[in-house]
Protein backbone atom coordinates (compact mmCIF):
# COMPACT_ATOMS: atom_id res chain seq x y z
CA UNK A 1 0.00 0.00 0.00
CA UNK A 2 1.30 3.47 -0.91
CA UNK A 3 1.43 5.78 2.12
CA UNK A 4 2.94 8.96 0.64
CA UNK A 5 4.36 10.46 -2.54
CA UNK A 6 7.02 13.11 -3.10
CA UNK A 7 9.95 14.27 -5.21
CA UNK A 8 13.72 14.27 -4.57
CA UNK A 9 14.35 17.28 -6.86
CA UNK A 10 11.08 19.22 -6.76
CA UNK A 11 12.63 22.22 -8.52
CA UNK A 12 12.01 20.48 -11.83
CA UNK A 13 8.26 20.76 -11.18
CA UNK A 14 8.54 24.42 -12.13
CA UNK A 15 8.98 23.29 -15.74
CA UNK A 16 5.36 22.09 -15.67
CA UNK A 17 4.47 25.74 -16.23
CA UNK A 18 5.55 25.18 -19.85
CA UNK A 19 2.67 22.78 -20.51
CA UNK A 20 -0.08 25.44 -20.68
CA UNK A 21 2.12 27.31 -23.19
CA UNK A 22 2.37 24.15 -25.30
CA UNK A 23 -1.41 23.73 -25.22
CA UNK A 24 -1.92 27.39 -26.13
CA UNK A 25 0.52 27.09 -29.05
CA UNK A 26 -1.28 23.95 -30.30
CA UNK A 27 -4.71 25.63 -30.16
CA UNK A 28 -3.32 28.73 -31.91
CA UNK A 29 -1.79 26.58 -34.64
CA UNK A 30 -5.09 24.76 -35.22
CA UNK A 31 -6.96 28.05 -35.46
CA UNK A 32 -4.38 29.44 -37.89
CA UNK A 33 -4.64 26.39 -40.17
CA UNK A 34 -8.40 26.64 -40.18
CA UNK A 35 -8.23 30.34 -40.99
CA UNK A 36 -5.77 29.82 -43.85
CA UNK A 37 -8.01 27.18 -45.42
CA UNK A 38 -11.03 29.43 -45.31
CA UNK A 39 -9.12 32.45 -46.64
CA UNK A 40 -8.00 30.82 -49.88
CA UNK A 41 -11.07 28.80 -50.81
CA UNK A 42 -14.76 29.38 -50.88
CA UNK A 43 -16.88 27.29 -48.56
CA UNK A 44 -18.57 25.49 -51.48
CA UNK A 45 -15.27 24.64 -53.14
CA UNK A 46 -13.70 23.58 -49.83
CA UNK A 47 -16.59 21.30 -49.03
CA UNK A 48 -16.40 19.59 -52.44
CA UNK A 49 -12.66 18.96 -52.53
CA UNK A 50 -11.61 18.64 -48.91
CA UNK A 51 -11.40 15.13 -47.47
CA UNK A 52 -13.64 14.15 -44.58
CA UNK A 53 -12.51 15.72 -41.34
CA UNK A 54 -10.67 13.33 -39.01
CA UNK A 55 -12.60 14.90 -36.11
CA UNK A 56 -11.40 13.95 -32.65
CA UNK A 57 -8.70 11.64 -33.99
CA UNK A 58 -6.48 14.52 -35.05
CA UNK A 59 -6.15 15.60 -31.42
CA UNK A 60 -5.26 12.17 -30.01
CA UNK A 61 -1.58 11.94 -31.10
CA UNK A 62 -0.73 15.48 -29.88
CA UNK A 63 -2.51 14.77 -26.58
CA UNK A 64 -0.46 11.61 -26.11
CA UNK A 65 2.74 13.51 -26.88
CA UNK A 66 1.74 16.16 -24.35
CA UNK A 67 1.17 13.48 -21.69
CA UNK A 68 4.55 12.02 -22.61
CA UNK A 69 6.15 15.42 -21.97
CA UNK A 70 4.32 15.65 -18.63
CA UNK A 71 5.59 12.22 -17.54
CA UNK A 72 9.13 13.13 -18.63
CA UNK A 73 9.14 16.37 -16.63
CA UNK A 74 7.85 14.51 -13.58
CA UNK A 75 10.58 11.92 -14.05
CA UNK A 76 13.20 14.69 -14.01
CA UNK A 77 11.89 15.66 -10.55
CA UNK A 78 12.80 12.11 -9.38
CA UNK A 79 9.49 11.00 -7.85
CA UNK A 80 9.49 8.71 -4.85
CA UNK A 81 6.73 6.80 -3.10
CA UNK A 82 6.53 5.50 0.46
CA UNK A 83 5.15 1.98 0.61
CA UNK A 84 4.03 -0.09 3.57
CA UNK A 85 6.06 -3.31 3.48
CA UNK A 86 6.30 -6.29 5.85
CA UNK A 87 8.89 -5.89 8.59
CA UNK A 88 11.75 -8.30 8.35
CA UNK A 89 12.24 -8.11 12.11
CA UNK A 90 10.95 -6.17 15.10
CA UNK A 91 10.12 -6.62 18.76
CA UNK A 92 6.96 -5.55 20.57
CA UNK A 93 6.46 -5.43 24.33
CA UNK A 94 2.89 -5.79 25.60
CA UNK A 95 2.85 -3.73 28.81
CA UNK A 96 -0.41 -4.57 30.57
CA UNK A 97 -1.97 -2.91 33.58
CA UNK A 98 -2.99 -5.47 36.23
CA UNK A 99 -4.00 -3.05 38.98
CA UNK A 100 -7.09 -3.60 41.12
CA UNK A 101 -9.22 -1.47 38.78
CA UNK A 102 -8.85 -4.17 36.12
CA UNK A 103 -11.53 -6.11 38.02
CA UNK A 104 -14.17 -3.56 36.92
CA UNK A 105 -16.99 -5.05 34.88
CA UNK A 106 -17.87 -2.06 32.67
CA UNK A 107 -16.02 -3.98 29.92
CA UNK A 108 -17.52 -7.46 29.59
CA UNK A 109 -16.92 -9.81 31.22
CA UNK A 110 -14.37 -7.70 33.11
CA UNK A 111 -11.44 -5.52 32.11
CA UNK A 112 -8.72 -8.06 32.85
CA UNK A 113 -10.39 -10.89 30.93
CA UNK A 114 -11.06 -8.57 27.98
CA UNK A 115 -7.42 -7.46 28.02
CA UNK A 116 -6.21 -11.06 28.10
CA UNK A 117 -8.44 -12.07 25.19
CA UNK A 118 -7.51 -9.01 23.11
CA UNK A 119 -3.82 -9.68 23.68
CA UNK A 120 -4.39 -13.22 22.41
CA UNK A 121 -6.03 -11.80 19.29
CA UNK A 122 -3.04 -9.48 18.88
CA UNK A 123 -0.73 -12.49 18.90
CA UNK A 124 -2.83 -14.03 16.13
CA UNK A 125 -2.67 -10.82 14.07
CA UNK A 126 0.99 -9.85 14.35
CA UNK A 127 3.26 -11.67 11.83
CA UNK A 128 5.12 -14.73 13.10
CA UNK A 129 8.52 -13.13 12.45
CA UNK A 130 7.80 -10.35 14.99
CA UNK A 131 9.06 -10.98 18.52
CA UNK A 132 6.59 -10.27 21.32
CA UNK A 133 7.29 -9.87 25.04
CA UNK A 134 5.05 -9.27 28.06
CA UNK A 135 5.22 -6.96 31.07
CA UNK A 136 2.59 -6.85 33.83
CA UNK A 137 2.45 -3.91 36.22
CA UNK A 138 0.38 -2.85 39.20
CA UNK A 139 2.15 -1.36 42.24
CA UNK A 140 5.33 -2.88 40.79
CA UNK A 141 6.28 -4.23 37.38
CA UNK A 142 7.52 -7.62 36.19
CA UNK A 143 8.78 -8.90 32.85
CA UNK A 144 6.80 -12.09 32.34
CA UNK A 145 8.34 -12.83 28.93
CA UNK A 146 11.24 -11.28 27.06
CA UNK A 147 10.73 -10.73 23.28
CA UNK A 148 10.26 -14.07 21.55
CA UNK A 149 8.61 -15.62 18.51
CA UNK A 150 7.20 -18.33 20.79
CA UNK A 151 3.55 -17.26 20.97
CA UNK A 152 2.69 -20.04 23.41
CA UNK A 153 5.13 -18.62 25.98
CA UNK A 154 3.45 -15.22 25.79
CA UNK A 155 -0.02 -16.78 26.09
CA UNK A 156 1.13 -18.68 29.16
CA UNK A 157 2.27 -15.41 30.69
CA UNK A 158 -1.10 -13.81 29.98
CA UNK A 159 -2.85 -16.58 31.90
CA UNK A 160 -0.88 -15.78 35.06
CA UNK A 161 -1.87 -12.13 35.41
CA UNK A 162 -4.25 -11.21 38.23
CA UNK A 163 -5.89 -7.91 39.17
CA UNK A 164 -4.68 -6.19 42.34
CA UNK A 165 -2.62 -3.29 43.66
CA UNK A 166 -1.95 0.22 42.45
CA UNK A 167 -0.89 1.60 39.06
CA UNK A 168 2.82 2.18 38.44
CA UNK A 169 2.51 3.04 34.76
CA UNK A 170 5.97 4.58 34.45
CA UNK A 171 7.60 1.49 35.98
CA UNK A 172 5.75 -0.75 33.52
CA UNK A 173 6.97 1.27 30.54
CA UNK A 174 10.51 1.28 31.94
CA UNK A 175 10.49 -2.51 32.26
CA UNK A 176 9.35 -2.89 28.65
CA UNK A 177 11.94 -0.39 27.44
CA UNK A 178 14.74 -2.19 29.28
CA UNK A 179 13.72 -5.50 27.70
CA UNK A 180 13.81 -3.94 24.23
CA UNK A 181 17.13 -2.17 24.85
CA UNK A 182 18.72 -5.37 26.16
CA UNK A 183 18.35 -7.12 22.81
CA UNK A 184 20.38 -4.37 21.10
CA UNK A 185 23.23 -4.06 23.60
CA UNK A 186 25.81 -5.82 21.48
CA UNK A 187 24.42 -4.90 18.07
CA UNK A 188 25.62 -2.25 15.65
CA UNK A 189 23.26 0.40 14.34
CA UNK A 190 22.78 -1.58 11.15
CA UNK A 191 21.91 -4.71 13.17
CA UNK A 192 19.58 -2.91 15.57
CA UNK A 193 16.18 -4.56 16.05
CA UNK A 194 13.44 -1.91 16.00
CA UNK A 195 11.02 -2.05 18.92
CA UNK A 196 7.67 -0.73 20.06
CA UNK A 197 5.58 -0.83 23.22
CA UNK A 198 1.85 -1.46 23.42
CA UNK A 199 0.69 -0.03 26.74
CA UNK A 200 -2.75 -0.99 28.02
CA UNK A 201 -3.95 0.82 31.12
CA UNK A 202 -7.30 1.54 32.74
CA UNK A 203 -6.40 4.05 35.42
CA UNK A 204 -4.31 6.97 36.56
CA UNK A 205 -0.72 6.36 37.67
CA UNK A 206 -0.56 6.22 41.47
CA UNK A 207 3.09 5.34 42.08
CA UNK A 208 6.46 4.74 40.48
CA UNK A 209 8.34 6.67 37.80
CA UNK A 210 6.80 9.61 35.95
CA UNK A 211 5.21 8.15 32.79
CA UNK A 212 5.91 11.29 30.73
CA UNK A 213 9.60 11.20 31.60
CA UNK A 214 9.85 7.53 30.66
CA UNK A 215 7.99 8.27 27.42
CA UNK A 216 10.72 10.82 26.61
CA UNK A 217 13.33 8.12 27.20
CA UNK A 218 11.43 5.86 24.82
CA UNK A 219 11.44 8.57 22.17
CA UNK A 220 15.20 8.98 22.52
CA UNK A 221 15.55 5.20 22.12
CA UNK A 222 13.28 5.35 19.03
CA UNK A 223 10.67 3.15 20.68
CA UNK A 224 7.13 4.45 20.02
CA UNK A 225 4.50 3.71 22.65
CA UNK A 226 1.02 2.82 21.43
CA UNK A 227 -1.33 3.46 24.32
CA UNK A 228 -4.73 1.80 24.78
CA UNK A 229 -7.18 3.23 27.32
CA UNK A 230 -9.42 0.43 28.59
CA UNK A 231 -12.77 1.07 30.23
CA UNK A 232 -15.40 3.77 30.57
CA UNK A 233 -15.74 6.82 32.78
CA UNK A 234 -18.47 4.95 34.71
CA UNK A 235 -16.32 1.95 35.65
CA UNK A 236 -16.34 1.04 39.36
CA UNK A 237 -14.89 -1.55 41.72
CA UNK A 238 -15.67 -2.50 45.33
CA UNK A 239 -12.98 -1.71 47.90
CA UNK A 240 -12.14 -4.25 50.64
CA UNK A 241 -14.40 -2.35 53.04
CA UNK A 242 -17.34 -2.62 50.60
CA UNK A 243 -17.30 0.92 49.21
CA UNK A 244 -17.84 1.56 45.51
CA UNK A 245 -14.89 3.34 43.89
CA UNK A 246 -15.00 5.01 40.48
CA UNK A 247 -12.05 3.92 38.27
CA UNK A 248 -12.13 5.79 34.93
CA UNK A 249 -9.20 5.51 32.51
CA UNK A 250 -6.82 8.48 32.39
CA UNK A 251 -7.30 9.38 28.72
CA UNK A 252 -5.25 12.58 28.82
CA UNK A 253 -2.21 10.90 30.37
CA UNK A 254 -2.27 8.06 27.85
CA UNK A 255 -2.63 10.51 24.95
CA UNK A 256 0.37 12.41 26.26
CA UNK A 257 2.52 9.27 26.57
CA UNK A 258 1.73 8.31 22.97
CA UNK A 259 2.38 11.83 21.68
CA UNK A 260 5.71 12.22 23.50
CA UNK A 261 7.05 8.86 22.36
CA UNK A 262 5.86 9.15 18.75
CA UNK A 263 3.22 6.44 19.05
CA UNK A 264 -0.56 6.58 18.81
CA UNK A 265 -3.47 6.61 21.27
CA UNK A 266 -6.47 4.23 21.15
CA UNK A 267 -9.62 4.52 23.23
CA UNK A 268 -11.24 1.14 24.04
CA UNK A 269 -14.41 1.58 26.07
CA UNK A 270 -15.63 -1.93 25.20
CA UNK A 271 -14.28 -5.41 24.56
CA UNK A 272 -15.04 -5.09 20.83
CA UNK A 273 -13.23 -1.75 20.64
CA UNK A 274 -10.26 -3.25 22.46
CA UNK A 275 -10.02 -6.19 20.06
CA UNK A 276 -10.33 -3.81 17.10
CA UNK A 277 -7.51 -1.63 18.48
CA UNK A 278 -5.27 -4.64 19.03
CA UNK A 279 -6.01 -6.01 15.56
CA UNK A 280 -5.09 -2.63 14.08
CA UNK A 281 -1.89 -2.57 16.09
CA UNK A 282 -1.03 -6.12 15.05
CA UNK A 283 -1.15 -5.25 11.36
CA UNK A 284 0.42 -1.81 11.91
CA UNK A 285 3.41 -3.14 13.83
CA UNK A 286 3.90 -5.92 11.29
CA UNK A 287 4.67 -3.36 8.59
CA UNK A 288 7.07 -0.47 8.12
CA UNK A 289 7.35 2.42 5.64
CA UNK A 290 9.88 2.08 2.83
CA UNK A 291 10.77 4.89 0.42
CA UNK A 292 11.37 3.86 -3.17
CA UNK A 293 12.29 6.04 -6.14
CA UNK A 294 9.83 5.52 -9.01
CA UNK A 295 11.58 7.62 -11.66
CA UNK A 296 11.89 4.63 -14.01
CA UNK A 297 8.12 4.14 -14.00
CA UNK A 298 7.53 7.73 -15.10
CA UNK A 299 10.32 7.63 -17.68
CA UNK A 300 8.98 4.34 -19.04
CA UNK A 301 5.48 5.78 -19.18
CA UNK A 302 6.80 8.82 -21.09
CA UNK A 303 8.44 6.52 -23.65
CA UNK A 304 5.28 4.44 -24.11
CA UNK A 305 3.15 7.55 -24.62
CA UNK A 306 5.69 8.99 -27.07
CA UNK A 307 5.76 5.83 -29.18
CA UNK A 308 1.96 5.50 -29.06
CA UNK A 309 1.38 9.11 -30.08
CA UNK A 310 3.89 8.95 -32.93
CA UNK A 311 2.56 5.57 -34.07
CA UNK A 312 -1.05 6.75 -34.22
CA UNK A 313 0.03 9.86 -36.12
CA UNK A 314 1.78 7.76 -38.75
CA UNK A 315 -1.08 5.25 -38.94
CA UNK A 316 -3.89 7.76 -39.26
CA UNK A 317 -2.23 10.70 -41.05
CA UNK A 318 1.05 9.40 -42.46
CA UNK A 319 3.13 11.76 -40.33
CA UNK A 320 4.28 12.41 -36.79
CA UNK A 321 2.29 15.29 -35.27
Amino acid sequence: MTLAFGFQTPGWLLTLALLPLVVFAYVALQNRRRGDALRFASLATLASVAPASPGWRRHVPPALLLLSLLALLLALARPEATFSVPRERASVMLVTDTSGSMAATDVEPDRLTAAREAAGAFLDEVPDRIRVGLVAFSSTSAVLQTPTTDRAAVRDGLQTIQAGGGTATGDGIEAGLRALNAQNQNRSEAERIPGAIVLLSDGKATSGADPSGVAQQARQARVPIYTVALGTQDGTILTPDGQELNVPPDLDALREIAAISGGRFFDAPSADALESAYADLGSRLGEEPEVREVTNAFAGGALVLLVLGAGLGLLWFGRVP
